[in-house]
């Protein structure tokens, strides 16, 4: 069964000023569905044709370029189109709140932590907060389209939220300037399909 881009939840000119349409536009339609028709190009006719996403990244070959990049950039922005959305931003509550005070000390010290992962990943990639079994968060990065489900790579939890920091995802608006596209980011943040995540993966 073929992969399918999935479908916005919001217009494209729901995430402005922080994230504009035109870059919203481009995003989805040109780079999201590129991973998704390359994905199931690189998986017709094999053993992976009918599995999901998360079994397809669990169990990466981490030499095959084609899944693994075009799998994490499925997945990927699958996720990141989830946890924004236009009456986003403030900070979150209740068990993910805990969970995040407990690993960083306050929510303000794990935003200057995301952030810092987020502004320090040299060239293309992701910043992540992710959850593991038990209910620890923590936060990491990783390059191009790798993700903590891959098998070796980074935090290695079930990432809840994530960051597109490649150029393609900011730079019509923000040009070179990526810690002002991080910080706009915050405004975005839709804690609670975040807390829900959290719940269905800790």
């Amino acid at each position: 069964m073929a992969f399918e881009l999935p479908k916005l939840p919001y217009a494209y000119d729901a995430l402005e000023p922080y994230i504009d349409a035109r870059t919203m536009e481009i995003h989805h339609t040109k780079h999201h569905n590129g991973y998704t028709s390359k994905l199931n190009a690189a998986i017709a006719n094999t053993t992976l044709e009918n599995s999901s996403i998360l079994d397809i990244l669990a169990n990466l070959d981490m030499d095959n370029g084609a899944v693994r990049n075009n799998g994490g950039g499925f997945y990927n922005h699958s996720l990141f189109w989830e946890i924004m959305s236009p009456n986003g931003g403030g900070s979150p509550e209740g068990q993910l709140a805990e969970a995040i005070d407990e690993a960083y000390g306050s929510f303000e010290e794990f935003k200057k932590t995301f952030s810092a992962a987020a502004g320090t990943r040299f060239g293309s990639g992701w910043a992540w907060l992710c959850v593991h079994p038990g209910g620890k968060v923590e936060v990491c990065s990783t390059p191009n389209q790798d993700n903590p489900l891959m098998p070796g790579v980074s935090c290695g939890g079930t990432p809840i939220l994530g960051l597109d920091v490649w150029e393609h995802a900011y730079y019509l608006n923000y040009q070179n300037r990526r810690p002002d596209y991080v910080e706009a980011f915050f405004n975005l943040i839709n804690w609670s399909k975040v807390s829900e995540l959290y719940a269905a993966n800790k």
